[in-house]
């Protein structure tokens, strides 16, 4: 009896990675094994840094909220502090919305906090 193979599943599987693959230069994009090399690359990468994209926007709101506490008389360290102490429950994707598009609002919170 001859061996069955699914080739209609097999092309199938193919095709996914190939169209992954598209846009790729020279024969990363049109050649199977190292179009499946790339994109099983690619999408390591991918996992990786939805995890690192979290990291990088929170440095960048502490960025902010630091260089507009500065320029209220505070560090971001104490303002911090001060925030928690108070009790005060705003995230620091809030904070940094609030110093970059509405300075005058993040004044009257540190005021609050001082």
């Amino acid at each position: 009896m001859p061996r069955s193979v699914n080739a209609v599943a097999s092309r199938a599987k193919r095709k996914k990675v190939l169209k992954l693959a598209k846009g790729n230069f020279g024969s990363r994009g049109n050649v199977w094994t190292v179009a499946k090399n790339t994109v099983e690359k690619g999408l390591t990468y991918a996992y990786r840094d939805r995890k690192n994209k979290k990291r990088t926007f929170r440095s960048l709101w502490i960025q902010r909220i630091n260089a507009a506490a500065r320029i209220n008389g505070m560090t971001y360290s104490q303002f911090m502090g001060k925030l928690n102490a108070k009790g005060i429950r705003l995230n620091r994707k809030v904070l940094a919305d609030l110093a970059m598009n509405q300075p005058k609002a993040f004044e009257k919170i540190v005021n609050t906090v001082k």
